[in-house]
């Protein structure tokens, strides 16, 4: 039997079941001819696994660590974009960053494959086989050693158990969600359009489920892009008045975790554009043709998209013994250091770090995988160094939203407010500070150039 991954690999389900049994007859894969270099293992190419495999391989190349970055994708994106991938307004194949060339550039390797185990006394990684769309190995499975392993999977979606939702809820979680997003979002229109018959009940409407920054963000990029594909001749059908946005929230507010008067701001915008703001309610089930609220209330929609919830992926409760929290994160100190292995680390979405004095685990935050990847350096560092490794100190410079071309809010560091056009630069200024990291401040300039002037020749958003 196999099963799919999101990735749409095919893993024999053995693979899975038995990790230990099965890796522990295959020998490890040297990292580098130099046996006497430190073995830094990351595990994870998202934000914060990305910008420190960058920054160690730019600090040590092949001097003094052998730097590995394990990846079951080829490509990264920024997940914050995810939802503008979703939409149309961006293209993964353009603005994606390709790994192996990557690792090349910047004195690092690459694996692709996906993690599924750990031999905490042996100090080694367990690798995945990795297959094409046909079913045939492209990579068998490896074993990897390393001397510090970082965690840095971040999150996936959750759904909280809640039936259907697995089946017929789409999440953004990696490009290729979005991308499946937005081919069914076309497809919606242009069935609308061509089909004889008057719509159904539901078509031409989209849930939103979670109303946290992404789903906001989500809800004003799709009220600009579907309205932007219905302006491409679709002139059979009025999608002005029959595309409809309803954004669903348990909470008693949007955006929850941010400052009350950007949730106002930001809900009386949506609001003004005809998105439907449901809070207090909880979604039961998810159907093909919609969501339950409550007990009795039936929304129809063609479209369901889920982002009410994360989590960190699965597997990390099976880790030998590494200890997590009840959403599967890696429970680490204020070194960022695994509380049960002294040469296991945590960074990004994945990680539980409490910092002294605080009650609350650090928000999973773009900044935070940032700021953690920039810390995590120094601890490697020391480590090489035999010195005790660093605490982490969180700074938290504010928050940003960004709905689409119609407006953006933000609340900086010691409460100040910005909106307009100025929030919205801010907002582009965190994608560039993560290009930054990632390419070097010559080749993010170069691209940020380039990127206005292709904008100016290709459509608004990705039509195929």
């Amino acid at each position: 039997m196999q099963i799919v991954t999101p990735g749409m690999r095919l893993i024999p389900e053995a693979v899975l079941a038995n990790n230990a049994a099965l890796f522990r007859t295959i020998p490890e894969t040297p990292s580098h001819a130099d046996k006497s270099l430190h073995r830094v293992i990351i595990v994870g190419g998202g934000a914060g696994g990305l910008e420190l495999a960058t920054r160690l391989g730019r600090k040590f190349g092949n001097r003094r660590l052998s730097v590995t970055l394990v990846d079951r994708n080829r490509t990264h994106i920024w997940k914050p974009l995810l939802h503008e991938v979703a939409s149309g307004a961006l293209s993964a194949s353009h603005d994606a960053v390709e790994y192996i060339a990557h690792a090349s550039r910047h004195g690092y390797r690459y694996r692709i494959g996906e993690v599924v185990g750990i031999d905490r006394a042996k100090r080694q990684v367990f690798v995945a086989p990795s297959f094409d769309d046909d079913g045939r190995q492209v990579i068998p499975p490896r074993v990897l050693g390393y001397d510090t392993l970082v965690m840095a999977v971040g999150s996936v979606t959750n759904d909280f158990g809640t039936p259907g939702a697995a089946r017929h809820a789409l999440s953004l979680d990696t490009a290729e969600q979005a991308a499946r997003f937005n081919k069914r979002m076309i497809d919606a229109c242009l069935r609308a359009n061509a089909q004889y018959e008057q719509l159904s009940p539901g078509q031409l409407h989209c849930v939103i489920v979670g109303a946290g920054a992404t789903g906001v963000e989500l809800a004003a990029e799709l009220h600009k892009s579907m309205r932007e594909i219905a302006s491409h001749n679709l002139d059979n059908i009025d999608f002005e008045r029959l595309i409809r946005i309803t954004i669903v929230e348990a909470g008693p507010r949007i955006l929850p975790a941010l400052p009350e008067q950007m949730a106002r701001a930001t809900a009386r915008l949506l609001i003004k554009l005809g998105v439907q703001i449901r809070c207090g309610i909880k979604v039961t089930e998810v159907t093909e043709d919609g969501i339950r609220l409550g007990d009795k209330l039936f929304v129809p929609a063609e479209l369901v998209v889920w982002a009410a919830g994360i989590k960190a992926p699965d597997f990390l409760k099976g880790l030998e013994g590494l200890e997590t929290d009840r959403i599967n994160r890696l429970i680490v100190d204020e070194t960022l250091r695994t509380v049960a292995d002294e040469n296991v680390f945590a960074i990004g979405d994945c990680a539980n770090c409490v910092l002294p004095g605080e009650e609350n685990a650090l928000p999973p935050r773009a900044q935070t995988a940032h700021q953690q990847a920039h810390h995590m350096a120094k601890v490697i560092a020391a480590r090489l160094a035999e010195r005790a490794p660093p605490a982490y100190r969180y700074r938290d410079y504010g928050s940003l939203v960004s709905l689409a071309d119609y407006g953006a809010f933000g609340s900086l560091i010691g409460g100040l407010k910005i909106e307009g056009l100025v929030a919205r630069l801010v907002y582009r200024s965190l994608h560039k500070m993560h290009l930054k990291a990632v390419h070097g401040l010559a080749q993010t300039t170069l691209a940020s150039i380039g990127e206005m002037i292709v904008k100016r020749a290709r459509p608004r958003i990705k039509l195929h």
